[in-house]
């Protein structure tokens, strides 16, 4: 019995045909329809966010100018630098300490920023808005400024042995 329920299965070449029949030819899937391109509509500038965006770099830029107008007094102060825990070593590290605290004004400018770019990407999270390309272009300019003056801080540090 069992050889007959199974040929009843087979072809003549003893193997069922694997060919789709005309019922799983009209089932067939098709492709969706592509979704239509999404329009980008540029959120223009805000003059708020440019006058905060002109006002942070400005804070930047005159902290550069101050750790510059800083840095030759600074260096010739670590350079006279003596062992440690002497006097010349002490007013090395207070030289020192007033170039990082002009730093740490220029990263209040970048943190501020990076605030920004995010409400920027936030509200545009896609594709990159003309907001959050001005924050962009203002952080690239201040993170510039912060990694020149790191070199010069680890520099100087390093003069001291800290």
């Amino acid at each position: 019995m069992l050889p007959a329920l199974l040929a009843a299965c087979s072809t003549p070449d003893g193997f069922p045909s694997l060919d789709r029949r005309p019922g799983e030819i009209a089932l067939t899937a098709q492709p969706a329809p592509a979704d239509p391109a999404p329009v980008a509509t540029p959120i223009p500038l805000d003059a708020g966010l440019t006058t905060r965006i002109a006002a942070l770099v400005k804070m930047a830029r005159d902290a550069d100018d101050r750790f510059s107008a800083r840095l030759e007094d600074s260096r010739r102060t670590i350079a006279a630098a003596g062992r440690p825990a002497s006097d010349s070593w002490s007013a090395a590290q207070v030289a020192l300490s007033e170039l990082q605290g002009t730093r740490a004004r220029t990263m209040t400018a970048l943190a501020d920023l990076d605030e920004l770019y995010f409400e920027a990407r936030g509200d545009a999270p896609v594709e990159l808005s003309s907001q959050a390309q001005t924050v962009a272009s203002a952080r690239e300019e201040v993170s510039a400024l912060i990694v020149r003056q790191d070199r010069i801080l680890a520099e100087l540090s390093g003069r001291l042995g800290t």
